[in-house]
């Protein structure tokens, strides 16, 4: 069974590091904007790619019935459940 939906920071996701709409400011590990134009645009693409993917699972879900506040934490679990596979981090980056 799972837990209602919860946001454990809503602080930050109300913040401007984690826009709803349009995209972040990309930082690295030490907190300063990533620099590089090509980075940005690429991860700014992957953003927006992940939005797409995502409001049309979540439709379809919804349209299938399935419970909204359920089909949230799903999606937050899948995000929380990513793995690094550098998890010493990249120092070539």
């Amino acid at each position: 069974m799972l837990l209602p939906v919860h946001n454990p920071c809503p602080h930050l996701m109300n913040s401007k590091a984690y826009p709803t709409t349009g995209n972040p400011t990309w930082r690295g590990d030490d907190g300063a904007p990533v620099s590089c134009h090509e980075k940005i645009k690429v991860m700014n693409e992957n953003l927006a790619e992940i939005r797409q993917m995502a409001q049309d699972a979540f439709e379809d879900a919804l349209l299938m019935g399935c419970s909204e506040a359920q089909v949230r934490e799903v999606f937050v679990a899948v995000m929380r459940d990513l793995v690094n596979p550098w998890p010493a981090g990249r120092s070539d980056a």
